[in-house]
């Protein structure tokens, strides 16, 4: 939907005029104010009835008012204040911040002088050579880094002659091990809810909603908001909602799948604060929301305790807040089966197996005998057909019987010419 005025449902456009009231914080349009307050002289809140001065309307958006766009009306630019910024100060301090039109002769001149004196430290300092990853058999890409090209097309590279493969980031690699269901269960103080997570569908969350409970992040934090028929949401240390970290201690990118929806009861998904801002407040659902759908991601579904989903849900709450009236607690978590400790697992056996495989001495490979026939064809004189056998072939025309004396010569049709009239 689309903001609108609370009185006369008009909606809120860049053309409409539009104000609020001090005291209560409500937003109407002007034309509302003016009819039921300023010439009725009735200076109350149109939905709390609050008492208000003139003095109280504030105006947000006024299209008739040609003065917001004089630039020298501006209160910034009267008191000539301007924003430092940490990266513009930091470039004055190079003397040619300052050197805004110059001839091709001076920069020549400057470009010298800078490669002489300056360019190992500018170099040393800007360009930082990146760690290799280490690329073995199951972390090898298709593709390779780039640098030889980079290098030929560069000079500000350093030269490379061989190309390496690419390395596949470690949570790629390791997200491809993952084929199982994780298994979670959150002990409340309201009883025991049981977790399927969907560790095959959407890893990155999974693995983050799964370390953050061994680790023991979410023991002892609150649901913090609750509204029944729609989700209760927890997760923040702070239990105010607008609080908590991610695993890695920054938030992550959403991971959408177009068969897993909010149908249902006891959908278990991420809560943010718009895309890719997932960190670890999670919400589970007391009904279908399929309207939430690639707007949160879904990592899991309640499989056990919906009568403690239930008695949470009876929980009243604060109208206005949706904060629970009786406290909602999360005692302590029990992680059951964790997919990402069996797919590290795998992995280290697969790079030992690879390893001991290299170190194998090539004496040992066995190796195979040659099939008959292997050293190819035999060779029966030199020129055109050497590889033909004569005797073969005199074999076959000796088997084959003649049969031209049994065909009967066909009797030549006389032919008469183009100048033969005869027959007219």
């Amino acid at each position: 939907g689309k903001y609108h005025c609370p009185v006369l449902f008009t909606v809120f456009t860049s053309n409409t005029h539009i104000v609020a009231v001090r005291t209560t914080g409500n937003v109407y349009t002007y034309e509302a104010v003016e009819q039921l307050n300023i010439k009725a002289k009735n200076f109350r809140d149109l939905l709390t009835d609050e008492p208000f001065s003139r003095q109280d309307i504030i105006t947000l958006q006024d299209p008739t008012n040609l003065d917001k766009f004089n630039v020298s009306n501006f209160f910034h630019v009267k008191n000539n204040i301007k924003i430092t910024d940490p990266d513009e100060e930091k470039a004055k301090q190079d003397p040619s911040y300052y050197l805004k039109n110059t001839n091709a002769e001076t920069r020549e001149t400057l470009q010298e002088l800078y490669k002489e004196f300056k360019g190992d430290e500018v170099l040393a300092a800007t360009m930082k050579v990146p760690e290799k990853k280490k690329v073995d058999k199951l972390n090898a890409a298709h593709y390779s880094t780039g640098k030889v090209s980079a290098s030929f097309t560069s000079t500000a590279m350093v030269p490379e002659t061989t190309h390496e493969a690419a390395a596949i980031d470690e949570d790629v690699l390791r997200y491809q091990f993952v084929k199982k269901k994780g298994y979670v269960r959150l002990h409340t103080n309201k009883g025991d809810l049981n977790l399927e997570l969907h560790c095959d569908m959407t890893p990155k969350t999974c693995e983050n909603f799964i370390k953050l409970c061994k680790k023991q992040y979410y023991d002892g934090t609150i649901f913090h908001r609750s509204i029944r028929n729609f989700v209760i949401q927890g997760g923040d240390p702070t239990g105010t909602g607008t609080g908590g970290e991610s695993y890695w201690g920054k938030p992550f990118k959403d991971e959408f799948r177009p068969n897993l929806s909010h149908t249902g009861r006891g959908i278990l998904s991420m809560a943010n604060s718009g895309p890719n801002a997932n960190k670890s407040q999670f919400f589970i659902t007391f009904r279908s929301c399929a309207y939430l759908d690639k707007k949160h991601t879904i990592f899991g579904r309640v499989v056990g305790g919906f009568d403690t989903l239930t008695a949470m849900e009876n929980v009243e709450s604060d109208p206005k807040t949706d904060r629970p009236k009786e406290e909602i607690r999360i005692d302590s978590t029990t992680v059951f089966v964790d997919p990402y400790e069996e797919a590290d697992a795998q992995i280290a056996e697969e790079r030992k197996k690879t390893q001991l495989e290299e170190e194998t001495p090539e004496s040992t490979v066995k190796t195979s005998q040659p099939k008959p026939g292997s050293q190819g064809p035999q060779t029966y004189r030199q020129g055109v057909g050497k590889y033909i056998n004569p005797a073969a072939t005199k074999r076959v025309a000796e088997e084959e019987p003649s049969t031209s004396a049994a065909v009967p010569v066909a009797k030549k049709k006389p032919s008469r010419g183009f100048g033969d009239f005869s027959s007219w």
